[in-house]
């Protein structure tokens, strides 16, 4: 079983060392810029630090930080999946840190979604009964996001009670525990779909290249799972020579192969829906969808050549480019859908405000800031041996 097998491998140990470096310094510099822009934002409106408008009500905080932002924290789910559902015990040291990653790219997901809300004083609308829209789709994405973020917490409470000595209270949990397991990969196969049906609700206004109708929520929950494992795979190089520590290549050369399958699938099934729609031919135009649509293809194509033998699986170099590149691709897709292939009409036009982008960058800055501080001083990355003498 799961359990059984997840005694093999060594318990998750805080790591130690400073907080204050160069590289926390930054991100703690960024993260405060990005603070500094949402108090004008929520004190002098949208306006004041945005180029949305009427055509583009939706920009880059939405786009990015939400749609893109909420993919790459799927690595959490995608762990989940092999870990749990298919019992396989041998990828437990990498759960605690795809879920620690996933928390938080999840809760600032969700904390972004309020940058973009006009009225944003009334998002607590989105709990209360009295306000609830049950056909929409943005109704039935906020409110499993909101719900997952919970359960995300929840899940990585033994972590926190480890460090705390709370060990009675854990034992509780741990009974209870395979409840909110079991939530944690219902509500991401939810929202993650429901994303790709916001596409399907805007209808014609989505170039005919990403308006792929019906197998919409089908493409954004397979990228959404690729995606999850792409970013262990990215996550566990960093957090090696960043931390100086072992690269587990074995266990992440059997999440890439896991990963080459699934792409190989959504190729099929991206090219092939080109096809009998008749859409394939507006690729060829001489314009910027197409040009993005063919840059979207290449971040696909050549992880999939790239990561094609066994061989090649087990070389970190081409695991940690094969990951990037399939990062660059599901983020290229979810900007193309909402942004690039988004045609709202004549006369319209978006491009992100340097405050826009200062936010984004602040919020990523912020996300690694708060998962270097965790792993320092909490049990989540596996402990390493101690060298022999």
């Amino acid at each position: 079983m799961a359990a059984d097998a997840s005694h093999a491998h060594p318990a998750p140990a805080p790591l130690g060392g400073p907080l204050v470096t160069p590289v926390t310094v930054v991100l703690a510099l960024l993260a405060l810029a990005a603070a500094g822009v949402l108090v004008v934002r929520f004190t002098q409106g949208l306006g004041a630090v945005t180029h949305l408008n009427d055509g583009y009500p939706w920009g880059i905080w939405i786009a990015y930080d939400v749609v893109v932002g909420s993919a790459f924290a799927c690595g959490g789910y995608a762990m989940a999946l092999l870990a749990y559902i298919f019992n396989k015990g041998e990828y437990h040291p990498l759960v605690r840190p795809a879920l620690l990653a996933s928390l938080f790219g999840y809760t600032l997901a969700g904390v972004s979604v309020i940058f973009d809300l006009g009225r944003w004083w009334n998002f607590w609308h989105i709990f209360w009964p009295g306000y609830a829209q049950i056909n929409s789709v943005m109704f039935e994405v906020a409110l499993c996001i909101s719900a997952y973020i919970l359960v995300m917490w929840i899940e990585f409470a033994p972590a926190f009670m480890d460090k705390l000595g709370m060990a009675q209270l854990e034992r509780r949990l741990s009974k209870v525990l395979f409840v909110f397991i079991a939530l944690g990969v219902l509500l991401p196969t939810m929202h993650q779909s429901s994303l790709g049906s916001l596409l399907v609700v805007f209808g014609y206004q989505v170039h005919p290249l990403w308006q792929s109708g019906w197998l919409l929520p089908l493409i954004y929950l397979m990228t959404a799972i690729m995606l999850g494992f792409a970013v262990v795979i990215f996550e566990a190089t960093l957090s090696s020579v960043g931390f100086k520590r072992q690269l587990e290549t074995p266990v992440l050369a059997r999440v890439c192969d896991i990963m080459h399958k699934l792409l190989l699938a959504y190729l099929l099934l991206r090219v092939g829906d080109l096809v009998v729609r008749g859409a394939l031919p507006t690729a060829f135009a001489l314009d910027a969808q197409a040009f993005w649509f063919w840059v979207e293809m290449a971040c696909f194509a050549v992880p999939a050549w790239l990561l094609r033998t066994r061989e090649s699986r087990r070389q970190p170099g081409r695991l940690f480019l094969g990951a990037v590149l399939l990062m660059a691709g599901g983020m290229v897709l979810r900007v193309n859908g909402f942004l690039v292939g988004y045609m709202t009409g004549a006369g319209w036009h978006y491009f992100p405000s340097l405050p826009e982008l200062l936010v984004t960058v602040g919020l990523i800055a912020f996300e690694i800031l708060a998962y270097i501080v965790i792993v320092r001083r909490f049990p989540v990355l596996p402990a390493e041996p101690a060298p022999a003498r």
